[in-house]
């Protein structure tokens, strides 16, 4: 059972998610919050598994409580939700922690999905802005010698997928470029995230980015 607090300043947002996800028999909707603050409150008291956190809420935001929360060292995965798709504190939010990223206008089907997949520990970044966000979080010029050396810790073939991932490749891309199975790309994305202490794909490019290796 996934324990799910639900995090936005909408109150139309927060009953219209309950709608979608109450008749889920393997989540439970443990709590809701207006702002980041009561957020944490929240997470202190329900002890939830995944958090479907707002980035622009009054009191405080969703950026500042994903990097309260993360630095806490007891964080639930996190999904942001947001209507804006090239929002620069979506990136930030990612590279603090944050396991998701998902537009609000997200079909109910998928939602659903990515809630399950950050609670076993799998990033899920919403397919229409996964090549924006990518290419928003690469543009800045590199090296940086912090970056090269987490990823010298990489075999050759996990360097190899983790500049495709740079690029913006999807799994079943990478397969096909590097002739691999998507099932042996998804086993090196997990030892990449693993090695490199990134959490995410944008994270993980943006570490790529930094070595100079685009």
């Amino acid at each position: 059972m996934i324990r799910l607090l639900i995090v936005d300043d909408d109150a139309m947002v927060r009953t219209g998610l309950r709608l979608i996800l109450g008749g889920e028999h393997d989540i439970t909707i443990v709590g809701e919050a207006a702002d980041g603050r009561e957020a944490e409150a929240q997470v202190r008291e329900l002890s939830p598994d995944v958090i479907l956190l707002d980035i622009r809420m009054p009191v405080q935001d969703g950026l500042v409580t994903t990097e309260r929360l993360r630095a806490s060292g007891r964080a639930p995965a996190i999904i942001v939700l947001t209507t804006f798709d090239a929002d620069e504190h979506v990136l930030r939010a990612l590279a603090a922690g944050a396991g998701g990223f998902l537009l609000k206008d997200t079909p109910p089907a998928k939602l659903i999905a990515a809630i399950h997949a950050v609670a076993a520990g799998e990033p899920m970044l919403s397919p229409s802005v996964t090549r924006q966000l990518i290419a928003a979080a690469t543009h800045a010029p590199g090296p940086d010698n912090g970056a090269a050396s987490d990823l010298a810790q990489l075999t050759d073939r996990e360097l190899e997928v983790a500049v495709e991932i740079g690029r913006g490749s999807s799994n079943a891309e990478i397969a096909t470029r590097l002739f691999m199975s998507v099932a042996t790309v998804k086993a090196n994305v997990t030892r990449i995230f693993q090695k490199s202490g990134c959490t995410n794909r944008v994270a993980l490019a943006m570490k790529v980015r930094d070595a100079g290796l685009l």
